[in-house]
């Protein structure tokens, strides 16, 4: 593929870097411009300059969030991964529903300009109703925004004049996954972060390939460190990238995350995976959760089940509590709160959780 035009096809509008710098101008100065679609330009903005990096925000699930720059070059490999993974053409018609604020939006952006693809643009915060009248050959949406999706009496439907769908930020849950993997069109779940541009492998969650594996993106392997956590090894650089995720390998190119290292719970001396745990009993709890431990004299942390709201008697959620978990994961006590912490992409902070209690 060759280098990225200097122009966009923005809403069916060509648009030239004199353009982007205008637009970008007035949406700085415009009180009435929503955030967004600020952040946006200004990422336009920043992309056409003559700096040859960007400038990305991590998502803070691990810690405080930092910025960290990436080269526009490596940006440019990993759109043109994904557009050839998923067979995408000059024209096609991508849509933008996620903010340019993470890495996430940006190399949707970035993708169409490689692409030279048509980006439609609307607010993260849209209910999608145009997508009862409207089709893409590309988009992408965190958990939560499929979720309330699905709510809708049409949800199913609309979800599928998405052609491919990429679901990324956080896990989804077993009972998300189940409504999902009937869906005539193609929906995946995406491996990445900030430091790899987005995606570096696919987990099929709907049609003949779907599977509980990720499959690394053209030229990506991976394998594991001493403590079991994956590294990363893109042609781009010269060394692994190490992560904080556990997981376990089929091969040097598909794997499966068993959960974060640094959230594991460790009571009487075993390890426990609070995913894992959450992932099993997510169709119990209709309320925002999470699987966290607190200090315990005998097992140095105990296993406790924290949810947001108002308490309730949990005596029935306990009985088939004991039935769908074994007993060892079986947490010690049930615990309200008023709010759960989660970072602007979505993502459990649970060191803050584990903090509050």
């Amino acid at each position: 593929m060759t280098d990225s035009p200097n122009t966009i096809l923005l809403n069916s509008k060509m648009l030239s870097t004199a353009d982007i710098s205008k637009r970008y101008l007035e949406s700085s100065i415009n009180p009435s411009v929503p955030e967004w679609e600020k952040e946006l330009y200004s990422f336009l903005n920043e992309w056409f300059s003559d700096s040859n990096f960007i400038t990305a925000q991590t998502s803070g699930s691990t810690g405080e969030p930092k910025t960290i720059e990436l080269s526009k070059p490596f940006m440019r490999c990993s759109a043109e991964r994904t557009i050839e993974y998923f067979g995408l053409h000059k024209g096609d018609r991508l849509l933008l529903s996620l903010p340019c604020r993470y890495i996430a939006g940006k190399m949707m952006v970035v993708r169409a300009i490689v692409g030279q693809m048509n980006l439609v643009i609307v607010d993260p915060a849209s209910d999608f109703e145009f997508l009862a009248d409207e089709s893409f050959d590309f988009g992408a949406l965190v958990p939560n925004q499929v979720f309330k999706l699905l709510e809708q009496p049409s949800g199913k439907k609309k979800l599928q004049h998405i052609r491919n769908l990429l679901i990324g930020g956080s896990s989804i849950s077993s009972e998300l996954e189940a409504q999902i993997s009937p869906l005539s069109s193609r929906v995946v779940l995406t491996y990445g972060m900030t430091e790899t541009a987005s995606h570096i492998a696919i987990r099929e969650l709907s049609g003949d390939c779907k599977s509980e594996f990720y499959h690394c993106l053209r030229g990506i392997s991976v394998n594991l460190n001493e403590e079991d956590c994956l590294q990363i090894h893109l042609p781009e650089f010269n060394l692994h990238l190490q992560t904080n995720d556990l997981a376990e390998l089929q091969s040097p190119t598909s794997f499966r995350i068993l959960g974060r290292a640094d959230s594991m719970i460790i009571s009487g001396g075993i390890k426990y995976s609070p995913e894992l745990i959450e992932k099993k009993v997510a169709s119990l709890i209709h309320q925002p959760f999470v699987i966290s431990g607190v200090p315990d004299e005998k097992l140095g942390e105990k296993l406790v089940l924290v949810i947001e709201g108002e308490p309730f008697d949990t005596h029935d959620l306990e009985q088939k509590l004991s039935i769908i978990l074994p007993p060892f994961e079986l947490p010690r006590s049930i615990v309200f709160l008023n709010k759960l912490q989660i970072t602007t992409s979505g993502k459990w902070r649970r060191d803050e959780i584990k903090k509050l209690l």
